[in-house]
């Protein structure tokens, strides 16, 4: 959601917080959870003023904001970002702001303290994500650390939406942290490839979309997850088998209303009823009954989600409606965007070659997409860039070295030779190039070890092996 979303859009927002502080009232809910929904609903009404120039009146809806308009996702001002799960936009070269996103959202930074709280916890050094603040916000993770140390169970649950048949670099970001926490605290993971969505907002037959699930589902087992403790679902296919998913996803959709999906997601009367009902179908792998094959009759097992921040509005939904149908809310990680090549102002998209680094790319693609396309931050004259030095801030090669190169002090020394121009474009993009050339060749050769009857086995319903009380 914008940080000036259009009238229309707060205006379903307003109705629909409305109907939660009501429903909480009527649940005789806490004191202090209806205090913080009344709370929410009238900072939506301040900015429902803000942005119209008028009070808010339930039964007035503003009419549809003019193209280029300031409070259209298209025309995005310099103060403004465009986070939904579909579109990312700042006009920032520094990406967005993710404190101001935190405070947005509603969600709890990572700090120190957190971090420090996981390393005792596993006895492993944190992951370079949480070092280095790309794994950046969370929801309720002092809770999964509570049940980590008291030996209770939880479990991973992370997804991929397969709309392409090659992944790019910035997808694997989710399954490099996601296998980490499946190493280190040794717990279940199950992967949702929501094949039924792409079907519904991209122009694919059923066929194609299930045909890049399992192309995908390569490169994600050859990120070397678990195949004891992993299982990869593919929506189109689990849905009709499990009686157990389906009967949470109608749970889910019982308890949200229209009115609430067109504000948080902000669909209109034009889109097709397979939108509106998805988001249920994302939030119910968020419960445990969902898979009897690895849970049993078990609804109390907490589940924590890794994913990137413009997800948290499908999870923000799911963690409304989990208490009214007897689950635990969902915990969540959340992390920054990977950029373009071109630039932090948007994400990396599977559809522009050119944004982006494939898993397919061959080491001299990768030379040459870096070399031509990746942003610099450096002077227009090397003896300007001598004397000034680079803008690490703006600058994707740097910003590339941030997720990929492991070794925090030669990560600190190249940031201090860019920034003082001891060091210049072409030998940081030089840099960037060595660590991703055998980095997508590793995982290249992963991929081809990957066969068919190993994805068959990882997608085929079955128990896991976890070993909680």
């Amino acid at each position: 959601m914008a940080d000036m979303p259009n009238g229309l859009e707060l205006f379903h927002s307003i109705a629909a917080q409305g109907e939660r502080v009501r429903a909480l009232k009527a649940e005789k809910a806490s004191k202090d959870e209806v205090d913080s929904a009344v709370k929410m609903l009238l900072s939506l009404k301040t900015s429902y003023k803000a942005a119209m120039g008028e009070e808010y009146k339930p039964d007035c809806p503003p009419g549809d904001p003019a193209p280029g308009s300031i409070s259209d996702p298209s025309a995005t001002t310099d103060s403004e970002d465009f986070v939904d799960p579909w579109t990312v936009r700042t006009s920032s070269a520094k990406g967005i702001d993710y404190d101001k996103l935190i405070v947005q959202f509603g969600s709890s930074k990572i700090d120190k303290e957190l971090i420090g709280r996981m390393e005792r916890a596993t006895g492993q050094r944190p992951h370079r994500f949480l070092r280095r603040g790309i794994f950046f916000s969370h929801r309720d993770m002092n809770q999964i650390l509570d049940a980590y140390e008291n030996k209770k169970p939880f479990y991973l649950y992370t997804g991929r939406g397969p709309s392409s048949e090659a992944m790019h670099v910035g997808h694997l970001i989710p399954f490099i942290f996601t296998k980490w926490l499946q190493d280190v605290f040794d717990v279940p993971l199950v992967v949702q490839m929501s094949d039924d969505e792409k079907y519904l907002w991209k122009e694919l037959t059923l066929d194609q979309a299930y045909g890049y699930t399992l192309e995908n589902a390569k490169d994600i087992i050859a990120c070397g997850f678990d195949i004891s403790k992993t299982f990869i679902f593919s929506d189109l296919q689990y849905m009709g088998m499990s009686p157990g998913f389906y009967q949470n996803v109608v749970r889910i959709q019982k308890h949200v209303t229209f009115n609430q999906v067109k504000g948080i997601f902000g669909f209109t009367d034009s889109d097709c009823i397979g939108k509106i009902g998805f988001p249920a179908v994302q939030a119910a792998p968020s419960f445990s009954t969902s898979f009897p094959q690895i849970f049993r009759d078990r609804s109390d097992i907490q589940c924590l989600i890794p994913c990137a921040i413009d997800q948290d509005p499908y999870f923000r939904m799911t963690r409304d409606v989990a208490p009214r149908i007897g689950y635990p809310k969902p915990a969540l990680l959340h992390s920054t965007f990977f950029p373009a090549l071109q630039g932090a102002q948007t994400k990396m998209s599977a559809s522009d070659p050119n944004s982006s680094i494939f898993l397919t790319d061959t080491a001299k693609q990768i030379k040459t997409k870096v070399n031509k396309h990746a942003f610099s931050g450096g002077r227009d004259t090397v003896e300007e860039h001598r004397q000034f030095g680079g803008n690490c801030d703006v600058d994707v090669s740097f910003m590339y070295l941030t997720f990929f190169l492991e070794d925090d002090d030669k990560l600190e020394q190249i940031r201090k030779d860019y920034t003082s121009g001891a060091m210049l474009t072409g030998e940081l993009k030089k840099t960037l190039i060595d660590v991703l050339q055998p980095l997508i060749a590793e995982h290249q050769a992963r991929r081809k070890e990957v066969t068919d009857e190993m994805v068959k086995e990882f997608m085929t319903p079955r128990q896991l092996s976890f070993h909680f009380q």
